[in-house]
């Protein structure tokens, strides 16, 4: 018999363990980074070589989609939480709550890109006015170090429901440091001077490279060491201005429609998100972070150079429309009093409510009176030559001339106040070969002829720009299947082992085709059409499905809109 003595028995039960089981895991991380209103036609190697590179290396979404409406709140909600927007009730930038909201001076609108606005709708609804559990949430829940950083508004609704000192998760906008700044934690603050990021964030310039510069800084020399440090798997969004406040801020062509967003300033924006990403990568790459670290680039919306014209509408002055013109129209066109964007004799108690969001109007109806007058409604925007989609809450039945709003699904577990019906603006192409990337529109805004916006249904804004890369994600992969905004919180909370429990059942889903491993999407194509109106004008919905997941790629009237293909 061999017999084996005790020090040898105690080294080999103190071993064979360690032998037996495999590495600790190390830390995965997963990093949204929003280009906002970066075209996917932008993206070119001598312009955007940053942007260009990531989608080389790693997964390129050929057949992207933005939300519906194509503005930043509404895709700022899918983004964060993988819901359409009927379950968030982000119905728009700018929403009629039904009752007088303080923030906004007493009136019953609230205009989303503020961080007391937001404060306060979470009040109003239960004290999560989306409704749904973002991923930054409940990530941070799961013990994740949390950061939200960039544009005042979006950056905010991705951690809604955080703490405002900052003690939860980091949020970081243009707006810190100025008065209803969000309050910063001690290890930020104790950091600034010596990373040199001043108390207080630059104004949006155009282009906006010193705020852009300011947060990123603070993003590459202070947050990543930090989590880091802590060891801890990190959720992070970085949501980038540019190229959007570039776009919307140029004065390269005012009063023409070109080079209208595609000229200097434009560009200029695109340049200044590609550099914020680039300086991004190398940090995790330097500070050893790139190896666990998933990266989804996205864009909000699309983008337009904005038109004015209209020779059918009533309040259009020399055949050119200003703010507010579908309110005053539908005033005239109705026989309705109006007061701002209450229609009806009296202001706190109107028959509609009409909330411009630039290229969409949001219509709400609240009285007994809804379903007669959302035909009148919708008899008179048929004759517009600026109408190109119509959308009507499926309670109000089917009005020739019009789609019913499930079809895009706005209509769900919301806690808003829904709207009745939706107007998406007429666009048209310009003078260029890629019809996408100098697309002009109609938009109900203050900005000017040859300025930029966006929000309607045509293909130039559902068309964002999507990638992705990291250890969870193909390799030089072009997906051809459609995704969307709504699919990028399923899909990293899959790879980082984050549990969502959805109330409503509009959800987007995994981009299981994208991750390493992961099979063939089978999508199909549909089209849908509304009976015609009197006049023969009907509203057509091109769309994509992968499951019960919609992708929409454009909607109006043949003819009206940039992107739509017949039935």
């Amino acid at each position: 018999m061999k017999f084996v003595s005790v020090a040898s028995l105690a080294l080999a039960l103190f071993i064979t363990p360690a032998l037996a089981q495999p590495p600790a895991p190390r830390p995965h991380n997963i990093i949204i980074f929003v280009a906002d209103g970066l075209r996917y036609g932008s993206v070119e190697p001598n312009n955007m070589p940053n942007m260009f590179k990531l989608k080389s290396e790693g997964v390129d979404f050929t057949n992207s989609h933005s939300l519906f409406p194509t503005i930043t709140t509404v895709n700022a909600s899918a983004i964060t939480t993988g819901h359409y927007i009927g379950d968030t009730g982000n119905f728009g930038n700018t929403l009629y709550t039904a009752t007088p909201v303080d923030t906004m001076k007493g009136e019953p609108i609230a205009a989303l890109e503020n961080d007391d606005v937001l404060a306060e709708m979470n009040k109003k609804f239960g004290g999560n006015y989306l409704n749904e559990e973002t991923l930054f949430a409940r990530a941070r829940a799961q013990g994740f170090s949390t950061a939200v950083i960039g544009k005042l508004g979006p950056t905010r609704i991705a951690d809604s429901t955080a703490a405002p000192d900052g003690s939860e998760t980091l949020i970081l906008d243009d707006n810190t440091g100025h008065p209803g700044g969000i309050g910063l934690p001690q290890w930020f603050t104790a950091k600034m001077k010596a990373a040199f990021v001043e108390p207080q964030a630059p104004a949006t310039q155009v282009p906006n490279i010193p705020q852009e510069v300011y947060l990123m800084k603070a993003t590459t020399r202070i947050v990543l060491p930090h989590f880091k440090a802590a060891g801890k798997p990190f959720a992070m969004l970085f949501w980038s201005r540019d190229p959007d406040a570039s776009q919307h801020g140029t004065r390269d062509s005012l009063g023409e429609y070109e080079p209208g967003i595609n000229g200097p300033s434009g560009k200029a924006g695109t340049r200044d998100a590609d550099t914020a990403l680039g300086e991004l990568r190398a940090a995790l790459k330097a500070q050893g972070l790139d190896a666990t670290t998933d990266i989804f680039v996205t864009a909000d919306h699309g983008f337009l150079t904005i038109s004015h014209a209209s020779d059918t509408s009533p309040s259009a002055v020399n055949g050119q429309i200003k703010q507010g013109f579908l309110a005053a129209d539908l005033a005239k066109g109705l026989g309705l009093s109006q007061s701002g964007s209450m229609l009806g004799a009296d202001p706190k108690n109107p028959e509609a409510i009409v909330v411009g969001n630039g290229g969409a109007d949001l219509i709400y109806l609240p009285q007994k009176n809804a379903k007669k007058l959302a035909g009148s409604v919708v008899k008179f925007l048929t004759t517009q030559d600026y109408v190109s989609a119509i959308f009507v809450h499926d309670s109000l039945g089917k009005i020739p001339g019009a789609l019913p709003m499930s079809a895009l699904n706005l209509i769900g577990s919301a806690k808003t106040p829904v709207p009745s019906i939706y107007v998406s603006f007429r666009s048209f192409a310009g003078d260029c070969e890629n019809k996408l990337q100098c697309a002009v529109g109609v938009h109900d805004t203050s900005l000017g002829t040859g300025q930029g916006s966006h929000g309607s249904l045509s293909r130039a804004e559902t068309r964002n720009f999507m990638a992705a890369v990291g250890p969870s994600f193909k390799s030089g992969f072009a997906d051809p299947a459609p995704i969307s905004n709504a699919d990028i919180t399923p899909t990293l909370a899959h790879v980082a082992g984050i549990t969502l429990a959805p109330k409503g059942k509009l959800t987007g889903r995994v981009i299981s085709e994208a991750l390493a491993g992961g099979g063939e999407a089978k999508p199909t194509q549909r089209t849908l059409q509304s009976t015609p109106a009197a006049n023969g004008m009907r509203t057509i919905l091109n769309l994509q499905e992968v499951g019960q997941a919609r992708y929409f790629d454009a909607a109006g009237t043949l003819g009206k809109t940039v992107g739509l293909n017949p039935p």
